[in-house]
C-alpha cells in the first residue's frame, strides 16, 4: 500500500514538475482571445480562393505547406497605453526565447516589425510577424505549417497578390486599422 502511494505520488511530482512554464506565443494566444481589448482571428489556407489548376509545382507546394494563420491584435488608444506597453513587452520577451530565430528587423523605438521562424531553415513550422505601432497597436501573425522554407514563403506572397482573398474572413481587423 505505502509503495503504490509513493509511486502515485512520485508520477504526480514528475508530471507537474515537468509542465513546462515558460511563456510562448501558443499560450499568449489562448490567455488573450477572449480579452476585450485583444482582436483574435484564425484563417484557414481557403482564405485565398485559388483556382488550384492555375498553380505552377512550386506554388503548390507552398499553399500545401502553409496549414493555417493565427493572429492576434492589440488595437492602442489613448486610455490604454501602459497596458500596450506591458502587452507589447511581454511579446517581446517570448520572440527573445532562442527557439525564435529572427529573419529580419526594421523600424525604431515605437514603430517596427520583425519576422521570426521556429524550425529549421529546410523544415519551418511557424512564421512569426509581429508588427507594431505606438499609435495604432500591434499585431503577431504566427503562420504555421508542415516542411516550410523561406522559398515557400515568398513563393507563397506572390501567390497571395494573385489570390482573390475572402475578405469576410479580415473584417474583424478593420477596426484595428481604423483610427
Amino acid at each position: 500500500m505505502k509503495t503504490t502511494i509513493f509511486t502515485i505520488a512520485l508520477i504526480a511530482l514528475l508530471t507537474l514538475g515537468s509542465c513546462n512554464s515558460e511563456p510562448t506565443l501558443q499560450k499568449y494566444f489562448v490567455e488573450n482571445t477572449e480579452n476585450k481589448d485583444f482582436i483574435a482571428l484564425d484563417i484557414s489556407p481557403n482564405i485565398l480562393n485559388l483556382e488550384k489548376t492555375k498553380l505552377s509545382a512550386e506554388q503548390t507546394e507552398a499553399v500545401n505547406s502553409f496549414e493555417k494563420m493565427n493572429i492576434l491584435a492589440f488595437k492602442a488608444n489613448d486610455k490604454n497605453q501602459a497596458q500596450f506597453e506591458t502587452e507589447r513587452t511581454k511579446v517581446n520577451a517570448i520572440l527573445k526565447n532562442p527557439k525564435y530565430e529572427q529573419l529580419m528587423k526594421f523600424g525604431s523605438g515605437k514603430d517596427g516589425a520583425s519576422v521570426s521562424y521556429v524550425g529549421s531553415e529546410d523544415n519551418i513550422k511557424e512564421f512569426v510577424v509581429f508588427v507594431n505601432r505606438k499609435e495604432t497597436g500591434f499585431a503577431v501573425v504566427r503562420v504555421l505549417g508542415e516542411d516550410m522554407n523561406p522559398n515557400n514563403i515568398m513563393t507563397l506572397m506572390s501567390v497571395l497578390q494573385k489570390s482573390k482573398i475572402d475578405m469576410a474572413q479580415l473584417k474583424p481587423l478593420e477596426q484595428l486599422i481604423k483610427k
